[in-house]
Formats: C-alpha cells, structure tokens, sequence
C-alpha cells in the first residue's frame, strides 16, 4: 500500500485545498483520500469533504456515502464505528435482540455507530449532552459505547453487570495520561468485556482505514 501526505501550512485558501483534492480525484493511482480534522476556521470542512469523490472517501463522510449507511447498503463505513463493529464480531459479541447504548451523537462516530448496531438488530437509544437521567439509560445497555469527549464520564454506577463496554474516548489528563470516557479501574470490575484506552479502539480505526482503502482500490478495478 502506497501512501501520500500533504502537509499544508495553515493559512492555505479554500481554493488551494479544493484543487488539491480535484487532483487526487483525478489521479487513478490514488484510490483512497481523508482529510485531516479539524480544518483551521477560515476553511469551510464540509465544501471540501463533498469535493471527494465518494468512491474515494475512505472516511465515509461524503452525503453519499453517509445515505447508504443509512439505508444499509454501504462500501465504507466511517473507521471508528467500523472498527468497534469489528471488536464485537471478533469477540462472539452477539448484537441481535440487545439492548445498545451509544453515548454521543457526532457524524463522525455517535451517529454512524447507532446506525450499524441498528442494521445488526440490536435495540438502539442514543444519548447525549440533553439526555435526561443518562445513568438510568446507560445501565439498560447490554453493549454500552462512550463516545462523549469526557474523561472518565461513564462511571461504574451507570454501568449494568456484564456489560460489553466500548470506550472511543481519547482525553489527556493534567498529568499528561491519556484516559477514556470510561472509569476504566472501576468499570471493568463489573463489565463483562471492555476497551482500554489506549490500546483498543484507536488500533482498530486505522485498521479500517487500511479496509476502506483496500475496498476502493477493489472497486476502482471493476
């Protein structure tokens, strides 16, 4: 697998970016292409994620490829999501006829991830920050995933007894350790699986993104 970074300084104009992108659109060598997030704030993220071409949005963050999520019928799926749905099949984590709780709603991993637990028959709430009484909610989850950017939020009390906790947070504490959205000391006293961090989720994402790239290369040749 051939690999390509582009570095750009920071005051790089849109119309830079987005030719940068064209380019690669149009280079049949490069089969896959993600943009780094978050872009600086005079560039608009979402005109330049729709300039890639859908077959190459190895991110998955293309409208195009985020509707056949949707609806079920996908050739990506954003690396995260994809990567924990990958944890779950590996470890004989079955999702049909579960209760799942997906904390957070980004586009990025909250959504997409409640999507495809969905699409495996699992019972689906997704929680966030206007989500009322969330431990209540939390501790009905037979699969439990915290994606909500805050260090140590999911504590052992939200937690149901033998539940498989799925931790994607990645928080740097003041003493420079980097922790999850999970109590992991606590938690995993009472969970019947759980994700460290780091060491579990992060490994899976690139994993997915070396899949993504590798299906597109696929589909470029049919």
């Amino acid at each position: 697998m051939h690999s390509e970074k582009f570095a750009l300084p920071e005051e790089t104009t849109q119309e830079e970016l987005v030719a940068l992108v064209e380019k690669l659109n149009n280079n049949d060598k490069i089969h896959g292409i993600l943009v780094q997030l978050p872009l600086p704030k005079h560039l608009d993220e979402k005109a330049v994620i729709n300039t890639i071409r859908p077959e190459k949005d190895v991110d998955a963050f293309h409208p195009v490829n985020v509707g056949k999520i949707m609806i079920g019928d996908y050739d990506f799926v954003p690396c995260t999501p994809a990567g924990i749905m990958e944890l779950i099949a590996e470890s004989d984590v079955e999702v049909e006829g579960k209760t799942c709780v997906v904390i957070g709603r980004s586009n990025i991993v909250g959504k997409p991830m409640s999507m495809l637990l969905l699409h495996k028959n699992g019972t689906v709430t997704t929680c966030h920050s206007r989500t009322k009484n969330i431990a209540e909610i939390t501790k009905t989850a037979d699969i439990l995933v915290a994606a909500v950017g805050r260090a140590n939020f999911v504590t052992a009390d939200m937690v149901k007894p033998g539940a498989v906790v799925i931790d994607v947070g990645m928080n740097r504490l003041a003493d420079g350790r980097l922790v999850g959205d999970v109590d992991f000391e606590n938690v995993e006293k009472i969970a019947g699986a759980i994700t460290p961090v780091p060491g579990g989720v992060g490994p899976m994402t690139i994993a997915m993104l070396m899949k993504n790239t590798f299906t597109a290369a696929k589909n470029s040749k049919k």
